[in-house]
């Protein structure tokens, strides 16, 4: 590959490398990856780390973000990606309601800043400067930065993520500001130490009681101190719900007629909501997306307005703090060891060299050690001490926002006096205050940190003729089907391969398409085939993050079919079963030749598909396509699977063999003959075939367990008990499976055996148990897992666990509702032995069973679990008519034997008779 260096076509500086400039720089990096840009990025700071800036250093673990986990992602079309990131390192039981330490969110920005770095390797060149920007000029369109370390750097577009205008403690003392226990930054590196120290226990007096005030009383508290905090309201910010409830939002909002009616109508909204939820938050957060709206429509005047009586009311509500820091703040002023105050500081006198005396405007006087500046940042630009925002103001490159707040910006990009952007320069976050008001916090940035990003590579000086393929000017490779796709030839052909390996259940698919994404990473389509096998056939992939990456790329560069291709898989993973089968329908309609696309609608062994396969879509969409795949062997393992579900074993038997004729990989025809032997009952020539081909072109398939598992059945039924743990032993114990596979197949199997005989001595099924995640068993995504992580419950005897399993499938989906959760009650009956009660419910359900998916021999095990209960409860005329029902159907010896074993028995007692538990002998 070229080395970016020899093809760059232009330089980004982002300044600042806190929240908001590590926000823009990961943008900067995905976007130039997607769109094939070599740029060269700047990152100028002095800070050691990018990511934490001042607001995430504290390593303080009472330090919390004031903003739920799950609001706090880089990304605004990805809004869990943060809490992905928790889970995945180190804390797994971590939720979106969950408030984490500031500390560990600096770490999240670093390594996702460090990914997407690494991801953009070979198109972008980053370069870290460790150093302070002082000043910057222009010359023409090129900006000519002058650097604390007396070196200068150039680039063509400029970011300007310094944060909010430096505070200059000028409305305090004189005195005060002067003296050497006075702190006028709260967030400068290590000014709190001596404040911290062990055994310092003077008296605190904070300026300020929002959210700065409240992390450092935290930081300060200890036994014989008292902290006191001065406001002009003294108001603390309020906590958040320990439950927090969803936004309500309001559309009745006026957006022209001044602050006074728009006044009235918020509080008409908070009060409406306030009665039908009982709390007034989910009114404010439902503001949230129109603020800047509303901020916009006010004239200049009911803007100061606001700012004098409204600001400080609105802040307390709408930045609020974790109900834990609030346990401890009340904690705190209920041992009178926090004092608030409603007043401003009027004097300071010098008591000792190590106290003074500050002056209340409510005529209180307090005797302090330590005086703390906890106003936070954000001057008006013309009062600010930092040194670049006063040079570029003196340049006129910026000039103050409305009321002189900020800066003045259009898009972000800086304004001249007359408001119009002239130079690539830009801004986000708090010095956008005046023009947005609600600018400060990462669900704010993060989408600023988009936009700008976006208009920067946009930039004469990034764009270039040899852009992304054009699928108007350019022939495009194929996905081997016909489709065309909108990318380059390499990466199509990793596509294919992919698609390839996934019609013939092999493995590499995954591999294949993460190739397609490395090699063209603006290529939608690749990334939405990764969110589709993550989330139709278990792989292993970050679904949400897939499908946010292939949205932003199909909103860059796709054609009709491949974004309708990605809204259909949008549907998959986000909507309803009935809104997700009906897209995937939608797409095959108009696209009915797209391979891919009817392998997710049917899986034949994975365990998504379409939701109402058992009311014979599936069949007739397999139908409708064939005109399309013009007798391709894909589509003729696919009709052969669904002959044999409607019985016709001869047909479905001819098909399977005409597809492994063309394709002796095929897995989907494998898998068809395997059930048109075991439903014929052949099985010796069953259990053969699939050993041959597992052996051969099988080797490299996936679900391997489950084609060892229809082997599995063949033994079952030859009654070779000694076959069949040989096979457990060599394919299916877990080590050799795992997940949800482990469930179904192994677990599956063990019950299987154990009920009909053919397996002695102890039951292994908590190493299936252990070898599957917990949320199979506590809250499984379809009725399918639900029903197996039922059966390997009850094998195991977890009474407790089917009684968690049975509350969630009472609220989860229809099949769940209407199956799973009474087939939880006869199995909770069938554990406690109360064999006639079981035997009742299980014969109820049978004939609902069909909606929770799977096959008829899959499903066979709860007809297998209804014989064990009949026999228990003394049925054994029912339990003989449905074995002989069973064997008029197909050939078993096992069945057979049990049939002819059958006495014409009662009830059973429990003495003498194993207990259903693991690791009982039988």
């Amino acid at each position: 590959m070229t080395s970016s260096a020899s093809v760059i076509r232009g330089t980004v500086a982002v300044v600042g490398v806190g929240a908001a400039g590590t926000l823009a720089a990961i943008q900067l990096c995905e976007i130039a990856m997607r769109r094939h840009i070599p740029l060269r990025i700047l990152l100028i700071d002095p800070a050691p780390e990018a990511g934490r800036g001042r607001a995430y250093a504290s390593r303080d673990p009472r330090h919390l973000l004031n903003v739920p986990a799950g609001g706090m992602s880089c990304y605004p079309d990805d809004p869990g990606h943060f809490v992905r990131w928790l889970c995945r390192h180190g804390q797994p039981e971590i939720t979106a309601a969950d408030f984490v330490s500031r500390y560990r969110y600096g770490a999240y920005l670093a390594d996702t800043l460090g990914q997407a770095i690494i991801a953009a390797h070979g198109v972008a060149e980053i370069r870290r400067l460790r150093t302070r920007v002082t000043d910057c000029h222009f010359h023409g369109c090129t900006a000519r930065m002058e650097l604390a370390d007396g070196t200068t750097a150039e680039a063509d577009g400029v970011v300007l993520a310094v944060g909010p205008t430096s505070t200059s403690s000028a409305r305090l003392p004189a005195p005060l500001r002067t003296c050497d226990r006075f702190v006028a930054d709260a967030w400068a590196p290590d000014v709190l130490d001596a404040p911290a120290a062990p055994g310092c226990t003077d008296d605190v007096l904070l300026v300020g009681t929002g959210l700065t005030a409240v992390d450092v009383a935290l930081h300060l508290e200890r036994a014989g101190r008292t902290v006191y905090a001065v406001s002009r309201t003294g108001l603390l910010p309020q906590a958040h719900l320990v439950t927090p409830l969803p936004p309500v939002p309001s559309d009745e909002l006026p957006t022209a007629l001044g602050l006074p009616m728009l006044r009235a109508a918020v509080h008409r909204h908070i009060s409406r909501v306030q009665r039908a939820q009982g709390d007034w938050r989910p009114a404010v957060d439902g503001l949230r997306p129109r603020t800047a709206q509303l901020w916009a429509s006010l004239s200049p005047d009911d803007r100061a307005d606001f700012l004098r009586h409204d600001a400080s009311v609105w802040n307390t509500h709408r930045h609020r703090m974790p109900p834990t820091t609030a346990e401890v703040l009340a904690r705190m002023r209920r041992t009178h060891r926090l004092h608030t105050r409603r007043a401003e500081v009027t004097a300071a006198h010098p008591l000792t060299p190590t106290s003074w005396a500050i002056d209340l405007s409510d005529g209180h006087r307090l005797t302090v050690g330590w005086i703390i500046d906890c106003t936070g940042r954000g001057l008006p630009l013309a009062q600010s001490t930092d040194v670049l925002w006063r040079n570029l103001r003196r340049h006129g490159l910026a000039v103050p926002g409305p009321l002189g707040i900020g800066v003045a910006t259009r898009h972000g990009q800086l304004c001249d006096e007359a408001g119009h952007p002239r130079h690539p320069l830009w801004t986000l976050g708090a010095p956008r205050q005046g023009e947005l008001w609600e600018t400060t916090a990462i669900p704010e940035i993060r989408v600023q940190a988009a936009e700008v990003a976006d208009r920067v590579l946009a930039l004469p000086a990034f764009r270039d003729a040899t852009d992304s393929p054009n699928p108007r000017t350019r022939r495009r490779p194929s996905d081997g089907a016909g489709l065309p796709l909108t990318t380059h030839s390499a990466a199509a052909a990793a596509y294919r391969k992919g698609t390839e390996r996934m019609l013939k259940v092999q493995a590499g698919a995954e591999k294949a398409f993460r190739r397609a994404t490395t090699l063209d990473p603006g290529f939608a389509v690749a990334h939405a085939a990764l969110a589709l096998i993550g989330y139709e056939g278990g792989a292993d992939v970050d679904i949400p993050r897939a499908l946010a990456q292939a949205r932003r790329c199909a909103a860059e560069r796709a054609d009709d079919r491949e974004r309708a291709f990605v809204d259909m898989v949008a549907q998959r993973v986000r909507g309803q079963a009935q809104e997700a089968d009906a897209a995937l329908l939608r797409y095959l309609d108009a696209w009915p030749g797209d391979r891919l696309a009817l392998a997710a609608a049917v899986p034949t062994i994975a365990f998504a598909g379409l939701h109402d396969a058992h009311n014979g879509t599936a069949r007739r969409l397999v139908e409708q396509t064939a005109p399309a795949h013009g007798g391709h062997w894909f589509h003729t393992s696919l009709l052969a699977f669904m002959r044999q579900e409607e019985g016709r074993f001869d047909e479905a038997g001819q098909l399977a063999e005409q597809a492994l004729a063309a394709e002796p990989n095929s897995g989907h025809a494998m898998h068809a003959l395997a059930h048109v032997h075991y439903e014929q009952g052949d099985h010796a020539v069953g259990r053969s075939r699939l050993d041959d081909w597992l052996g051969g072109h099988g080797r490299g398939a996936t679900h391997r367990a489950h084609f060892s598992w229809h082997a599995a059945l063949h033994e079952l039924a030859l009654d070779d008990s000694a076959a069949v743990r040989r096979r457990w032993t060599t394919q299916l114990a877990p080590g050799k499976v795992t997940g949800v596979r482990a469930l179904v197949d192994s677990g599956s199997l063990l019950w299987r055996a154990w009920l009909t005989g053919s397996w002695q001595g102890r039951l292994p099924i908590t190493d299936v148990v252990d070898a599957v995640a917990a949320d199979a068993f506590e809250r499984p995504a379809t009725a399918f897992t639900a029903l197996h992580a039922a059966i390997a419950l009850t094998a195991a005897g977890d009474l407790p666990g089917l009684r968690r399993l049975h509350s969630h499938a009472r609220t989860a989906d229809l099949a769940q509702r209407d199956v799973i959760a009474p087939l939880c009650e006869a199995f909770e009956n069938l554990v406690e032995e109360a064999w006639p009660r079981a035997a009742q419910q299980l014969e109820r359900l049978l004939p609902k069973l069909p909606t929770v998916g799977g096959s008829a021999a899959q499903r066979e095990i709860v007809e297998e679990t209804l014989l064990y209960a009949l026999v228990s409860a003394g049925r054994c005329d029912t339990a003989r008519k449905r074995l002989q029902q069973r064997l008029d159907r197909r050939f078993s010896p096992h069945d057979r034997r049990r049939l002819a074993a059958l006495p014409a028995c009662r009830p059973r007692t429990s003495e003498g008779r194993p207990a259903v538990r693991a690791g009982r002998t039988r």
